[in-house]
Parts: C-alpha cells; sequence; structure tokens
C-alpha cells in the first residue's frame, strides 16, 4: 500500500512495524536500545522536563526493567492496542536490509490509548532530541504514524493533546493538518501538577485524500476542521519552528 513517493504502508497490521522516509525512521525499540535511550532522555530533560508525565504523589508505578518494557510494548504492538516507535535517523540511508530497524534513536513516537468497536480513536504522543529540532522531523513523524493508523488500522479519530504554553509541539500538530477541538482542564498529571491541555484533531473525513505524508510533503495547506475553517489555539502563529517535545 503507497501513502507518498518514498513511503510504504503495509496492507494489514502484522508487528513489529517499521515506517520510514528517507532517513526518518519509526522502528519498535530493542532491549539493547534501553541504555542510549537513557543516555538521550537525559541529555534532553531540560529540554523536554516541562512537558513529561508524572504521577500524583504516592501514586506512582515501579521502575519497569528494559526487557519487560519491551515485551509489553511487543504484546500491544501485536493487539495494536497501542504502538510504541523509537523516532530513528538512518543516516546511511543505505536502503539495505534491517538497516533502518538498526538506526539509532533521536526520539519516541507513540499512539496509545487505542479503541476499536463504535469509537475507532487513538492519541499520538511524541517527542525529539533538541539537536534534531526545527529541521521538519517531528512533522514527518506524526503524518507517517497518522497514515499508518488511518490506512491501516481503519481508525476514525486521531488527536494530539499538549499544554497550551508548549508552542513548538503545538506548532508540529498544526503544521501536519491537525485542528484545534478545545481544552481539557487538569486533563494530565505533567511536570507535578495537573495540567490544562490543548486538544488537536483529526478524523478519516478531515485526513488529506492523498495521505497524511503526502499533504506534508507537497505542501498542501491543513484541510478545514469544525465548521469550514481551520480552528486555532490562542496564541498558535507566535512560533513558527517545526521542532517538538
Amino acid at each position: 500500500m503507497s501513502a507518498a513517493a518514498g513511503f510504504e504502508l503495509p496492507a494489514r497490521h502484522d508487528w513489529p512495524v517499521v515506517l520510514h522516509y528517507g532517513a526518518l525512521v519509526l522502528r519498535p525499540m530493542r532491549w539493547r536500545d534501553a541504555a542510549p535511550l537513557r543516555a538521550l532522555r537525559e541529555r534532553n530533560r531540560s529540554w523536554t522536563g516541562p512537558w513529561d508525565a508524572t504521577s500524583p504523589a504516592g501514586l506512582g508505578s515501579p521502575a519497569m526493567s528494559a526487557s519487560r518494557l519491551v515485551r509489553l510494548q511487543r504484546q500491544n504492538g501485536r493487539e495494536a492496542s497501542q504502538l510504541s516507535w523509537l523516532l530513528a535517523w538512518d543516516q546511511e540511508e543505505s536502503g539495505a536490509a534491517g538497516a533502518p530497524a538498526q538506526a539509532p534513536a533521536i526520539g519516541q513516537l507513540s499512539v496509545a490509548g487505542i479503541s476499536y468497536g463504535s469509537a475507532r480513536s487513538g492519541t499520538i504522543g511524541y517527542w525529539i532530541d533538541k539537536g534534531f529540532a526545527g529541521h521538519g522531523l517531528m512533522p514527518i513523524a506524526v503524518a507517517m504514524a497518522s497514515d499508518y493508523c488511518f490506512q491501516v488500522l481503519r481508525l476514525h479519530r486521531l488527536e494530539i493533546c499538549l499544554r497550551p504554553e508548549n508552542r513548538p509541539s503545538r506548532r508540529v500538530a498544526e503544521k501536519v493538518g491537525f485542528a484545534f477541538e478545545g481544552t481539557r482542564p487538569r486533563y494530565l498529571h505533567i511536570d507535578g501538577d495537573w495540567r490544562d491541555h490543548s486538544v488537536y484533531v483529526m478524523t478519516d473525513e478531515t485526513r488529506p485524500e492523498g495521505g497524511v505524508v503526502w499533504a506534508l510533503t507537497h505542501g498542501v495547506a491543513p484541510h478545514a476542521l469544525l465548521g469550514g475553517g481551520l480552528a486555532s489555539a490562542p496564541g498558535s502563529q507566535e512560533d513558527e519552528s517545526d521542532s517538538n517535545v
């Protein structure tokens, strides 16, 4: 199944799934990624800290070993209940068999809370290494995941929930074509407290006909949602960066 030149989708869901567009790769985590990923997170702590999920006092979960985490992600992926990818950069872009699956991580992207039945929805979350931010990589990654969810999983609705203050992440959602739907007060526990979140949405009806990757890479303007025009969050044009945390 082809979504855009240089980007291929499988005909059906069969985890593990590796997606790539040029040198940009979405691939599942392996146990040997644990140490490099910890180092990457630590290096980006000041960059991602204000937006990282936390737990209320006394309600945190025990730390999970890398092997258990990989097993859990693999099980969730096979069941298509949550898709957990590392965002990776295939510097050589060699095209050799298995090369994208070995590419070093530069961030993470997940599609969580996937529901089927009458809902058919999911929520996308993402972050990228500060050193790779601002080069248009995160919008492409979100577009790849969106195309996979719409065209392979046949979901109806995807949403991105982000703090209103997180202008880079908001800019990513807008660039990909997600439309501002509204605000959920005190929705998630982030950086030590319950925080309001802006909700951005794309549905099967509002996604680009040729695919999200195709529209993004061909400069197609985000299409309308909610009453005939792209709704905007307050201050949504303040930051033109496409970096993301």
